[in-house]
């Protein structure tokens, strides 16, 4: 008995069309490798005092991690080897990918008394970046993405706070840094720094769910902690906070878990955009010029 070729191929051509298995799937905005690291540094990584990493501690392409016999770490230490290698090129990878993103909207120099939704923000440099308390509020998305495009430093001021509230286990905080990024004196901070050059943690800061990726420097530490207080974030990953967006089959700008493409955010209880301003300025000018026509016909 011969059997229809043509009456097979066509059901099994819609198959591989539109099944769900393509051969093709999203990747994670931080690789594999790279997700893996609390810490990750180029030129150097260094330690003083006590400090406690969960994750791995890598450096590449130099071998230089001081210190480190005081740190505390539940991962594996990574100097210069092929593991730490991937690291690098993934985090090259991953602020491209963030940069694609583009400017979303923008910000003051200072953070401090915000509340963001989420969303794409773009943070001009400045003295501090933050010298109180920034809220990232989810607005009950489990997979809420933020993204900050830093394209100088990012500089906290000491005791600065970062929260991070009313999301869940798929959400993601990545600090996008063109240059160097320094937390000062016991800042409590999220998200994970891909910086270009250095960063610095100064004594008793803390990077409570996220990590430290330096692509160029090096990254220096004074008694911290950092990937210790994701809790209900980690989503069965290392560090937590590295998710919310995807990059989509076969590359390209990433994506929002579930779909769609980031765009820019908006504060809550918003603060005027500065086409507002002048908008705001221009009315009152012309008010004050009806009130001068108006005494002068009077007169």
């Amino acid at each position: 008995m011969k059997m229809n070729a043509t009456k097979f191929a066509i059901p099994l051509f819609v198959a591989l069309a539109y099944g769900p298995a393509q051969g093709l799937a999203q990747s994670p905005i931080l690789g594999t490798q790279l997700d893996s690291f609390a810490v990750l540094g180029a030129s150097t990584v260094t330690n003083t005092g006590s400090t406690t990493i969960s994750g791995n501690v890598g450096v590449s392409p130099v071998t230089a991690i001081t210190g480190s016999g005081s740190i505390s770490i539940t991962g594996v230490f990574h100097p210069t080897d092929a593991f730490a290698g991937l690291g690098q090129s993934q985090l090259t990878t991953a602020r491209t990918n963030l940069g694609s993103l583009g400017p979303g909207f923008t910000l003051g120099a200072n953070l401090s008394g915000l509340t963001l939704s989420p969303g794409v923000y773009t943070v001009p440099a400045g003295v501090s970046n933050l010298t109180g308390t920034l809220t990232l509020n989810g607005q009950g998305n489990a997979n809420a993405a933020w993204v900050f495009q830093m394209p100088s430093t990012l500089i906290t001021s000491p005791g600065s706070v970062v929260n991070v509230i009313n999301t869940g286990a798929g959400a993601g905080v990545y600090w996008n840094v063109g240059s160097s990024a320094t937390l000062d004196t016991t800042t409590s901070f999220q998200g994970n720094i891909l910086a270009l050059a250095s960063i610095t943690l100064n004594t008793g800061a803390t990077i409570g769910c996220g990590s430290a990726l330096a692509s160029t420097g090096g990254v220096t530490m004074d008694t911290n902690t950092i990937g210790a207080g994701c809790g209900g974030f980690t989503g069965g990953q290392d560090n937590g906070l590295s998710g919310g967006l995807v990059i989509p089959a076969g590359g390209g700008t990433p994506t929002l878990i579930g779909g769609g493409t980031p765009t820019g955010g908006k504060p809550i209880g918003a603060v005027p955009e500065p086409e507002t301003y002048a908008i705001a300025l221009a009315g009152f000018a012309l008010l004050g010029f009806l009130r001068r026509r108006r005494k002068a016909a009077a007169a």
